[in-house]
C-alpha cells in the first residue's frame, strides 16, 4: 500500500490550511456570540429579562437616544415600548476578532421605527460595534456603540409634513431616527458616529487598544 509523504513544497499549504480550521471551541465562541447580536430581538418582543443577560452587570450602552449602563438602558426600553414609539431591528452575522476572552464584534443592523400617533417612521442602516468579554464561562457585551451609515422616513398612512429645520440639527446618516426620537420625547443629545467620520476612526482605534490590552 503506497502513503503519501508530505514533501516541502507542500508543507507550507497544509499549515494554512490547518490554521485556517477553526477548532471546536472557537466555534462555539463564535456562535456564542452571534446569538448576543441576534438576541437583541429581545428588546423588540419586549422580553426585558432577557435583554439585561445579553451584558455584564457593568455593561455600557451608547447609540442615539441612550448613554449609561445597560441596566439603565433596559429600564429606558422599557419606558419606550409604552410609549407612542415602536422599534424593530434586523440584525445580520457579525464579525469578530478575538484576543483571548475579548472580542470586538462589528453587526450591520437596519433599525425599523414608527410613530404610531405621528403617522411617521424611519429605516436607519447602521452598526453595532461592541466590546466583548467572557467571564465566568459567558460571554456577554461589556460596552456597545452605535455607527451610523444612512437613514430615510417611511410614511406608512401616507405623506406627512416634516419640520425640515428640527432635522437640520442632526448629520444626515441619522436624521430620520433623530428626528421620529425627538418628536417622540427621546432626543439624541450629541453627535454619533457615522460612515467614515472622525468619531467612528476613534471609536475603533479605541477598541482596537481595549482588544491588545
Amino acid at each position: 500500500m503506497s502513503r503519501t509523504i508530505p514533501t516541502a513544497a507542500n508543507a507550507p499549504a497544509q499549515n494554512l490550511r490547518a490554521q485556517a480550521m477553526p477548532n471546536q471551541s472557537t466555534l462555539e465562541d463564535r456562535q456564542s456570540i452571534a446569538d448576543l447580536m441576534t438576541g437583541w430581538i429581545h428588546r423588540d418582543l419586549a422580553e426585558w429579562d432577557k435583554l439585561r443577560e445579553l451584558f455584564h452587570p457593568d455593561g455600557t450602552v451608547e447609540i442615539s437616544w441612550f448613554e449609561g449602563l445597560a441596566a439603565d438602558f433596559v429600564d429606558g426600553s422599557m419606558r419606550m415600548g409604552k410609549s407612542d414609539l415602536r422599534t424593530k431591528h434586523v440584525v445580520s452575522a457579525p464579525v469578530v476578532t478575538f484576543n483571548g476572552n475579548k472580542a470586538l464584534v462589528e453587526t450591520n443592523a437596519v433599525v425599523v421605527a414608527e410613530n404610531v400617533r405621528l403617522d411617521l417612521g424611519c429605516s436607519t442602516h447602521a452598526r453595532f460595534y461592541d466590546q466583548v468579554e467572557k467571564r465566568n464561562g459567558a460571554w456577554k457585551i461589556a460596552k456597545r456603540q452605535g455607527i451610523y451609515d444612512f437613514s430615510y422616513f417611511n410614511f406608512p398612512q401616507g405623506v406627512v409634513e416634516i419640520d425640515r429645520e428640527l432635522i437640520k440639527k442632526y448629520p444626515r446618516e441619522y436624521a430620520s431616527l433623530a428626528y421620529l426620537l425627538e418628536r417622540s420625547g427621546f432626543p439624541v443629545k450629541r453627535v454619533f458616529a457615522t460612515k467614515g467620520s472622525d468619531l467612528e476612526k476613534t471609536m475603533k482605534a479605541n477598541g482596537q487598544v481595549w482588544l491588545a490590552a
